[in-house]
């Protein structure tokens, strides 16, 4: 009895150093937004269970800290195999050697292209990509049932001119005349300054850019309308506050404000607010009803880090996350839009009450191309801060806008 012990304890030790030896892990990195760490660890969980050969282990950091995290780990050997990036980063991604193509076998360019949503194609350079997503994004207007009842408002508006209404009957002021509510939150250092480029700009007659993104087009009068009525919202109808509560999102989510232009990504943090009744619906078309709308993705890729083993079992990965189940699970999870057709407009979810504004905003959406994106977004908050706090005129501020971005732009594609 002890020879058969001693031999099945030794036989159990040799299998579980054969297992071993075959085990991979891999690192998987993302910025810090809580419902899109929950979705991956989900994801993670599933893929684990079915390939339990491979460990994923999850890293992410404040999104202030993440790309210099980034761009110092992978040329050092260290950090991520599969890396979550900015679509506008790619560029600067397959510059510095922090990313590998994917392999076309398994990820064969004209599936991708024809089951994919086009604006999927930016991640492709010739006939190989770099980089996928598991969702897109796209924007719309959230409103706060409970404060639209008080308000006696039945429905949320349909028009800009109804937005500038509805947001006056929302707005709230105390004794001194200071808002203590907001009919819309505005700040070009949240999505605002996506709504501008690529909604009102277009729903005034203008094109924010030409020559391919590489080029300012809003210094117009198209432009100067799309200004004027963003930064009418405060000095013309006071329905408003700049750095009202420091962020949009944060009055939105403590219900001091009516209404609030945001991301799908926005949907999971805001279920998880006690008390927070709100719902969501397309943003507002022009007077002759044409609607425009901006939309983003992060994309997966694997790093130049990932090697030999690692790399086979960062190629599976990829393949999991970027499925159709993974795309559901992400858009249950974190409300960010699948990034194929075949999932995001099936009926139950185009008419979903809560993902259909947002997954019908798609099919009249443009992707701005980044050079530098959060540069560009500064520009934008610099010409509001000059109109409404220094009392620059707004064509001396647009003006400077367009030419500060032009510069950013000659710089980057002067490389």
């Amino acid at each position: 009895m002890n020879a058969l012990k001693t031999y099945l304890l030794s036989g159990a030790v040799s299998l579980a150093a054969i297992g071993s030896a075959q085990a991979v892990e891999i690192e998987y990195w993302q910025y810090f937004f809580d419902a899109r760490v929950t979705a991956m660890e989900q994801l993670i969980e599933n893929f684990e269970a079915a390939n339990p050969d491979i460990t994923v282990n999850m890293t992410h950091f404040p999104y202030a800290d993440y790309r210099t995290k980034v761009a110092a780990a992978i040329p050092a050997g260290e950090g991520p195999d599969v890396v979550q990036l900015f679509y506008g980063w790619l560029n600067d991604y397959v510059e510095a050697e922090l990313i590998q193509p994917l392999p076309a076998d398994t990820f064969d360019p004209a599936r991708i292209d024809a089951e994919f949503f086009p604006m999927v194609q930016a991640m492709k350079d010739g006939d190989q990509y770099w980089a996928l997503p598991t969702a897109v994004r796209s924007l719309a207007l959230f409103y706060n049932e409970r404060l639209f009842e008080e308000a006696g408002i039945e429905s949320p508006p349909e028009t800009l001119d109804e937005l500038v209404e509805v947001a006056g009957q929302l707005t709230k002021r105390d004794g001194a005349g200071n808002i203590t509510q907001v009919g819309i939150t505005t700040g070009m250092n949240a999505q605002d300054h996506h709504w501008f480029r690529e909604v009102l700009v277009r729903q005034m007659g203008g094109d924010p850019y030409e020559n391919n993104y590489q080029t300012v087009n809003y210094n117009t009068d198209a432009g100067q309308a799309a200004a004027a009525f963003y930064t009418g919202l405060e000095a013309e109808h006071g329905v408003t506050a700049a750095g009202f509560m420091d962020e949009p999102q944060a009055a939105f989510k403590a219900g001091m404000a009516g209404m609030h232009i945001d991301g799908s990504f926005r949907i999971g943090a805001l279920d998880k607010v006690r008390g927070l009744r709100w719902g969501v619906t397309e943003l507002p078309a022009n007077a002759e009803g044409m609607r425009s709308n901006y939309s983003s993705y992060w994309v997966n890729a694997i790093t130049t880090k990932a090697e030999g083993e690692r790399y086979d079992a960062s190629v599976k990965f990829m393949e999991y996350i970027t499925s159709d189940e993974a795309m559901q699970i992400w858009l249950d999870v974190v409300g960010e839009l699948p990034a194929k057709p075949s999932v995001g407009m099936t009926d139950a979810n185009a008419n979903h009450e809560v993902y259909g504004p947002f997954i019908r905003g798609l099919a009249y959406a443009n992707t701005t191309i980044f050079a530098n994106e959060s540069a560009q977004r500064q520009v934008l908050m610099d010409m509001v801060q000059r109109v409404s706090i220094e009392d620059q005129p707004l064509t001396e501020a647009l003006a400077a806008a367009a030419e500060e971005e032009q510069v950013i732009l000659d710089e980057y594609y002067a490389d």
